[in-house]
């Protein structure tokens, strides 16, 4: 696998050509590289508690909902919980079930200073296959990286 600033580079390129508000966009196994190679890299689940209780967690990852269930109402602590626990300075990758609210999420934090933030795309479960379940082909889980039931 390329070195994390290689794939970095590559996010940031992936983002500009989608015409991203945020620093980059990472598939799933790329950023669990640069989690694995960077001291300094911060994952963000901003899943729901329900879905992380319910689907699984992330080894290591600091959970601040987006939303909150089950009225999916936006969490107006977001920010104020993001600058608590994350350090501005330094990446920040987030993740949510399919890439979706991470890269809002993402967007948010980049208008509020965090100018070094990445969406992992397909999120941890992914969209729907053909058989319409999620986690079996795209995502964090489908990729085989680490995580944990509840």
């Amino acid at each position: 696998m390329e070195k994390s600033e290689t794939l970095l580079l590559k996010a940031q390129q992936r983002a500009r050509e989608m015409g991203l508000p945020y620093k980059g966009a990472l598939l799933p196994i790329e950023a669990y590289h640069i989690l694995q190679e960077s001291t300094q890299a911060q994952l963000v689940d901003v899943r729901t508690h329900a879905e992380l209780d319910w689907v699984g967690r992330i080894p290591g990852a600091k959970e601040i909902e987006l939303r909150s269930y089950p009225s999916m109402q936006p969490n107006t602590h977001f920010l104020s919980e993001l600058a608590k626990h994350i350090d501005k300075q330094l990446p920040v990758l987030f993740i949510c079930r399919s890439g979706a609210r991470s890269g809002h999420a993402a967007a948010m934090a980049t208008e509020a200073g965090f100018s070094d933030s990445y969406n992992i795309l397909e999120g941890f479960e992914g969209d729907k296959d053909d058989k319409g379940h999620r986690g079996t082909a795209y995502g964090w889980k489908a990729a085989g990286l680490p995580w944990v039931q509840s």
